[in-house]
């Protein structure tokens, strides 16, 4: 499962990862071995973290699912790391004040700033939310700015993002 979701494999690709290696599984199980562990995983990754930045960087999309019009709402902070995904049938004031206390509790303290699109539904938000402020695991366990750092620092950064990943799968 770990390299499903730290290298964006298809089941179908961890299949013939594992045959390669002599283990016969269907994707199929390995698709139910991430549904049941994976939020055991990012939980305990969470946990662990070290913490997010001070500047969040938020937008919605559009997404269509199953011909309805959905809203991805999503922050990141100034490192590139996601913090928070949400998915919601509205983009309305309500729909960012529900974004927010979610960002909030997610990220553990609140930013320093915010920067938006400027949707006036986010003014809404901070106003309700974050009167004081200026306004997703695995994938930010990994996130490491490979072309920020040196090659030495990154393999010490890999090293710590492997071990921390170990510690959450060890059941």
């Amino acid at each position: 499962m770990y390299k499903r979701h730290c290298f964006n494999l298809s089941t179908r690709d961890v299949e013939d990862l594992m045959a390669e290696r002599g283990i016969a599984i269907s994707y199929e199980s390995i698709r139910l071995w991430c549904i049941k562990f994976g939020p055991k995983y990012a939980k305990r990754l969470r946990r662990r973290h070290q913490g997010y930045g001070d500047t969040f960087f938020i937008d919605e999309v559009f997404v269509n699912i199953q011909g309805k019009q959905h809203y991805l709402w999503r922050a990141v902070d100034q490192d590139g790391e996601v913090v928070d995904v949400f998915l919601q049938g509205r983009r309305d004031g309500k729909a960012a004040v529900r974004f927010f206390k979610r960002l909030l509790r997610v990220s553990g303290s609140e930013p320093r700033q915010i920067v938006t699109d400027k949707l006036r539904s986010y003014g809404v938000a901070h106003r309700d939310v974050a009167p004081d402020a200026a306004h997703a695991a695995v994938y930010n366990l990994f996130n490491l700015g490979r072309h920020l750092i040196s090659a030495n620092h990154y393999r010490f950064s890999r090293q710590r993002a492997l071990a921390s990943w170990r510690n959450a799968a060890a059941l």
